[in-house]
C-alpha cells in the first residue's frame, strides 16, 4: 500500500490570474511549509518578479520551477481530480465541500494514481464560473459570513495545511484498482467538451437558446463520471456519427 508521505509530489497548487506577484511568492512559501513543491501560474500578472522571490524566503526554488501557463487548461495538464477553491456559491452547481472534505477526497484520488489539482482564482474575483466548471468539485473555507475575503495565500495555507493533515493521517489509503484504466485529464476532457459543444451547434440541439447552462451541466455530469480515454473515445464516435447525420440531412433539404 503507498505510503502517505510518497503522495505530495501528486498535488499541484494552481494559481489563476493573479494579480499581486507578492501572493504568488507568499503562496510558494505557504505549500513548501506544508510538504509541497509544484506550483503552476496561469496567466500571471506579473511573473517573474523579486516581491515573489523576496517574499517566497527559502522556497525560492519552487518559484523556480514552477510552470507558467496561457490558458487553465495547460495548468491543468495531466490532472484527473481538481478542486476549484471559491469563497462565494456560484451558478455553477458543483459539489460543495470544506478544506477537510476536499483533501480527504484529493488523497483518496492521488492513492489511486492520479494527479490532483486546488485552484485558486484572481484575488478580486475569484475563479470565474468557466474555470470552475473544469474542476470535480468546489471547496469553500467557512469564514464569517460578514468578513469572508481571505487573502490568496492565506486560501493557499488553510487547503495546504488541510491537505498536509490528510497525509499525515492514520486512515487506511484506498487499495488503486488494478486492472481499471485511469480518468481522462483534464486536457482530453477539454477536447471531449469542445467537441460536445460543436455537435450540439450541428445538430441544432439548442435551437437557438443560450447554450452556457445545457454546456455547464454537462460538464458537471461527465466530470463526475470521469470518463478513462477508451470511453472518451467511444463518445467521441458517438458525436462524430451524429456530426456526419446532421451534415447529410442538410444537404437532403
Amino acid at each position: 500500500m503507498t505510503d502517505h508521505a510518497d503522495l505530495t509530489q501528486s498535488f499541484r497548487y494552481v494559481l489563476v490570474r493573479t494579480s499581486h506577484p507578492g501572493n504568488i511568492g507568499s503562496a510558494a512559501r505557504a505549500i513548501r511549509t506544508m510538504g509541497f513543491t509544484r506550483l503552476e501560474l496561469v496567466a500571471p500578472a506579473e511573473f517573474p518578479s523579486r516581491e515573489a522571490d523576496a517574499l517566497a524566503a527559502n522556497a525560492v526554488h519552487v518559484l523556480a520551477e514552477a510552470g507558467v501557463h496561457g490558458a487553465l487548461v495547460d495548468g491543468l495538464a495531466g490532472v484527473t481530480f481538481a478542486l476549484g477553491l471559491s469563497a462565494r456559491r456560484r451558478g455553477v452547481n458543483l459539489p460543495e465541500l470544506t478544506p477537510r472534505e476536499g483533501a480527504a477526497q484529493a488523497l483518496a484520488a492521488a492513492a489511486r494514481g492520479e494527479q490532483v489539482a486546488l485552484v485558486f482564482g484572481n484575488e478580486r474575483t475569484g475563479l470565474e464560473n468557466e474555470e470552475l466548471a473544469r474542476c470535480h468539485a468546489m471547496v469553500r473555507i467557512p469564514s464569517v459570513e460578514d468578513y469572508s475575503s481571505l487573502n490568496l495565500a492565506q486560501a493557499v495555507q488553510v487547503m495546504a495545511y488541510e491537505q498536509r493533515l490528510a497525509l499525515l493521517g492514520d486512515a487506511p489509503l484506498p487499495v488503486p484498482p488494478e486492472h481499471d484504466e485511469p480518468p481522462a485529464d483534464a486536457a482530453q476532457m477539454e477536447r471531449f467538451f469542445e467537441h460536445l459543444a460543436q455537435t450540439l451547434d450541428d445538430i441544432d440541439f439548442h435551437k437557438g437558446r443560450e447554450p452556457t447552462t445545457i454546456m455547464l451541466r454537462l460538464r458537471r455530469l461527465f466530470q463526475r463520471a470521469q470518463p478513462d480515454e477508451r470511453e472518451l473515445r467511444i463518445v467521441h464516435g458517438v458525436l462524430a456519427e451524429a456530426q456526419r447525420m446532421a451534415m447529410l440531412a442538410r444537404r437532403d433539404r
